[in-house]
């Protein structure tokens, strides 16, 4: 028996074929970020300049948090790295020496180093498209000044640097240059450079750093609540503290108890680590220091359920590190009468005046914003003179091959 083959309408079929794309859609939940694609491996110098950077960044922490007794502290390792690492491109001889062995970098050459920075802004600008991450590099030089080209393509080549050239004196060249900081920073950091800029200041080498993740799993704002917080110095306070229970990964090692909670799709976290009771916070952060402490102690955390409370906070800080990196190894860097930037000019006239730091951060139960800047400050040892005319000279005109003396005079004063 032939079997009859049953024709839908064409507007059946028409609404039929919408709605199973309205579900595939909606199955699809295309309205928010797209899965991060895996991400490639380490090279094997990315995975060496990434050991540098955490050795450097534990590093620098600790000793600016000495300086700061019991106050607080927001460094970005990253920024300071950066920031320096263009720099050093500029660099030859033993400041150079010196500014390697104060980033760890002491086994990998100039090129190995630039191309595994490239790497690595790259891998980490792609690794999470449910966080917002800005890492932007610009170099600024007074008008006038001459920058070798090798110098000025690194730069742009490996940190994708802005280079521009300004006149310094301009009353308004300060405000230019902090325009560009707070648009990377989303106006969390208003400005680096102090106005009015010095008249030895050559150039500044600039990175901004700006992140914006949720949590993974945020915390619920109802469960908020006022506890109290025993300070490192000064009455104990009250502040506002989160509250979540579920599972996350964990360690508790009888001398510290760490969670890290992850955001977005995973790819990034923030670990909160505390020094159990009697335990002192400073010796906690010099073991950080110490090469693969950081390591282990990731490898060590496990999933399991826990109640997490942890305050919300906000951190605005700011750091001159030309005292800490001077110590750390680069002090050739900051003197004037022996530092080598003639990579950045020949006339090896150049040193760093200065390396400053400006950092913001806000934790609360949706997230995390975090913003930093640091700026390199290239000052020479001397302008080159400067003659205004402004009181009574003499003149003389004559031609240079005869000595002849065509014309001589004295001005006291100009006429209208």
């Amino acid at each position: 028996m032939q079997q009859r083959t049953t024709r839908l309408p064409y507007r059946t079929l028409l609404f039929s074929t919408l709605a199973v794309l309205l579900l595939a859609a909606c199955a699809d939940d295309s309205t928010g970020p797209a899965a991060p694609t895996p991400m490639r491996a380490l090279t094997a110098k990315e995975a060496s300049i990434n050991r540098a950077n955490g050795s450097f960044a534990f590093d620098v922490f600790d000793r600016v948090a000495k300086t700061e007794g019991s106050g607080n502290v927001f460094l970005s390792p990253l920024s300071i790295s950066m920031a320096l690492g263009m720099t050093m491109n500029g660099a030859a001889g033993e400041t150079r020496d010196g500014m390697r062995e104060t980033l760890h970098l002491d086994a990998m050459s100039a090129y190995e180093i630039n191309n595994a920075w490239k790497g690595l802004r790259t891998l980490l600008l792609s690794a999470d498209p449910a966080v917002a991450l800005t890492i932007a590099n610009s170099i600024w030089s007074r008008d006038g000044f001459a920058v070798e080209q090798a110098f000025i393509d690194s730069n742009r080549h490996y940190f994708d640097a802005e280079v521009r050239s300004l006149d310094f004196d301009d009353p308004g060249a300060a405000d230019v240059i902090n325009a560009w900081v707070r648009e990377r920073t989303r106006d969390r950091i208003q400005g680096i450079v102090d106005a009015p800029i010095p008249a030895l200041t050559m150039m500044y080498l600039i990175n901004a750093v700006y992140f914006k993740g949720q949590w993974k799993t945020q915390f619920d704002p109802a469960k908020t609540q006022d506890a109290p917080f025993a300070a490192a110095a000064g009455p104990q306070q009250t502040v506002p503290t989160m509250r979540r229970e579920g599972v996350m990964r964990y360690l508790d090692n009888g001398e510290l108890q760490m969670v890290d909670l992850p955001y977005g799709w995973d790819r990034f976290s923030m670990a909160v680590l505390l020094p159990d009771e009697g335990r002192d916070i400073a010796a906690l952060r010099a073991s950080l220091a110490e090469p693969g402490t950081w390591t282990a102690l990731q490898g060590s955390l496990i999933e399991r359920e826990i109640l997490l409370l942890l305050p919300r906070f906000r951190l605005e800080y700011e750091a001159q590190l030309d005292n800490v990196l001077a110590a750390m190894g680069m002090d050739e860097a900051f003197d004037p009468n022996v530092a080598d930037f003639s990579g950045i000019n020949a006339a090896r006239e150049l040193y760093i005046s200065s390396v400053k730091h400006k950092t913001f951060v806000e934790v609360n139960e949706e997230g995390t914003e975090a913003a930093a800047v640091t700026s390199v400050e290239i000052g020479t040892v001397s302008m080159p003179p400067t003659m205004q005319v402004n009181r009574p000279f003499l003149f003389v005109i004559h031609e240079r091959n005869t000595g002849a003396v065509l014309f001589v005079g004295q001005v006291n004063g100009i006429d209208g």
